[in-house]
């Protein structure tokens, strides 16, 4: 059976070659089957699932919770559990900035005002998404409803 070192060192490249696609060859049509159609962040949502299953039917699933923050300590100390949050982080990040480059696409945005935002994503989640709305605020909304919208 795999450890969670292992599988963590296998899920954050999984993750980096879904983020260098999106910065470096954000149209090239590799990048729309892996990522941009959101195969590689269902991959990590996979395996999160996977994970998180795994933790609650093992011999730590009773343990921890999220109802305090002590609660969420004690969870994190079983490594498995540590793992599936990891690649939570990864999958929504990834598909976050997934969807960042979907929707500057759509507007027109030039690419290289995006990739601070999605370096920013990928290093902290939510400041990333606070900078892209904050960009794409200043340009006008697509002419036809393509999707989410905010």
């Amino acid at each position: 059976m795999p450890t969670p070192d292992f599988l963590f060192s296998i899920a954050n490249p999984v993750a980096m070659l879904g983020w260098g696609l999106l910065v470096l060859a954000p149209r090239w049509r590799g990048t729309r089957a892996v990522v941009l159609s959101g195969a590689l962040p269902l991959l990590l949502a996979a395996a999160y699932a996977a994970l998180i299953t795994a933790h609650y039917l093992g011999p730590h699933g009773g343990e921890g919770g999220f109802g305090s923050l002590a609660e969420v300590a004690a969870l994190f100390r079983d490594p498995w559990a540590l793992l599936a949050g990891w690649v939570h982080y990864l999958c929504f990040d990834l598909f976050t900035g997934a969807w960042e480059v979907r929707d500057a696409q759509q507007r027109g945005l030039p690419h290289w005002l995006v990739v601070p935002a999605l370096a920013l994503t990928f290093l902290f989640g939510p400041v990333g998404l606070l900078l892209y709305f904050g960009i794409r605020r200043f340009y006008p909304q697509p002419t036809l409803a393509t999707g989410f919208s905010v």
